[in-house]
């Protein structure tokens, strides 16, 4: 059962934890909200569910710009679970009827807000990278990349609440954090009958070397078809290591199966926002574009001095990267030492 128009208001943004820590699109996100809420003249909410750590969490939530936090806390939230999460937030969206749910497009928001809204009967505007209002009607303005990247679209929800959709993380800059902000937290327990979990954690257990937290590194070296061979990445590496930083890839290096698809930066990969973000052989096509031109300092390094990578380049190095690369990797470990 769908939530009718009039009773709609307030917009809500679910803060993803992990581990009782947020991770940064929930900030990201309630910065996009303080700006709906302030053009709607309505209260901008934050929706926390968690295993512990409540508090905490709703504090930092109030930092980051909400008014109110609704608080889902209990042992069965300790970990992400599908049937848990998407019967709590849907119960509690049917409970007090936002205008307008944002969520983060992260492995946890794409798989939960599809079932939310297919329960609400309302639509989902997935994997956006831009959000505005359509001044005449009033209504959120979801933009996301679509027929492959080459277009944006521009979305609107008008007969049905809430307005909800998916964000990619670091397409928005984390707002400034408040330490005077306070707020009302809501406590809310959506009664979980017994049975909704058909799943049960038992054990984690991640391979050595699959780790690749691209979203949330502030220094990205990139390697694409431009290397060569799959063992040419291991000077993409070393780069990383000397900045501390992670290593990403193009689509084209992914599917020619150089590298993991967890280091992918584009419109089929990952979007990322670091403070430094350098692409090596890597052409520069819209898809790869729209995952990383958000990074503060774009670098690119590329033999061809009319690849597209430049256009969107702050500083850029004409040349092999074969040889480029070992000399920046020794001038960086240099000024380390």
């Amino acid at each position: 059962m769908g939530i009718a128009i009039e009773e709609a208001k307030g917009i809500l943004v679910y803060m993803e934890q992990n581990f009782g820590a947020f991770r940064n699109v929930g900030f990201e996100l309630l910065g996009q909200g303080r700006m709906l809420a302030d053009k709607f003249g309505c209260e901008l909410a934050a929706v926390v569910v968690t295993g512990e750590n409540g508090e905490k969490l709703a504090a930092q939530a109030f930092q980051g710009g909400a008014d109110k936090v609704y608080m889902v806390e209990g042992k069965d939230y300790e970990r992400y679970n599908t049937d848990a999460y998407v019967y709590a937030v849907t119960e509690l969206v049917k409970e007090y009827k936002p205008e307008g749910f944002l969520l983060g497009a992260t492995v946890d928001g794409r798989d939960m807000a599809p079932r939310v809204a297919a329960r609400l009967a309302t639509g989902l505007c997935a994997d956006c990278t831009g959000i505005g209002v359509e001044e005449e009607k009033g209504l959120i303005a979801w933009t996301r990349p679509t027929f492959g990247g080459n277009i944006m679209a521009t979305i609107i929800c008008p007969d049905a609440r809430p307005q909800m959709g998916t964000v990619r993380p670091k397409v928005f800059k984390k707002p400034e954090m408040d330490a005077s902000r306070t707020g009302e937290v809501v406590r809310f327990d959506p009664k979980m009958p017994a049975g909704t979990m058909r799943t049960e954690f038992l054990r984690e257990e991640i391979p050595e070397g699959v780790v690749c937290n691209l979203e949330e590194a502030e220094f990205i070296v990139s390697g694409g078809r431009g290397l060569g061979t799959p063992e040419n990445f291991k000077l993409i590496e070393d780069l990383a290591n000397a900045f501390g930083g992670v290593v990403g890839s193009s689509r084209a290096a992914v599917d020619a199966g150089w590298i993991n698809h967890l280091h992918q930066v584009g419109q089929s990969g990952k979007t990322v926002g670091p403070k430094v973000y350098i692409a090596c052989g890597i052409s520069g096509a819209i898809q790869h574009l729209a995952g990383m031109n958000s990074s503060d300092i774009i670098i690119a390094i590329n033999k061809d001095p009319d690849a597209p990578i430049f256009t969107v380049a702050d500083y850029g190095i004409v040349g092999d990267l074969h040889e480029v690369l070992p000399i920046l990797t020794k001038e960086v470990n240099k000024r380390k030492g």
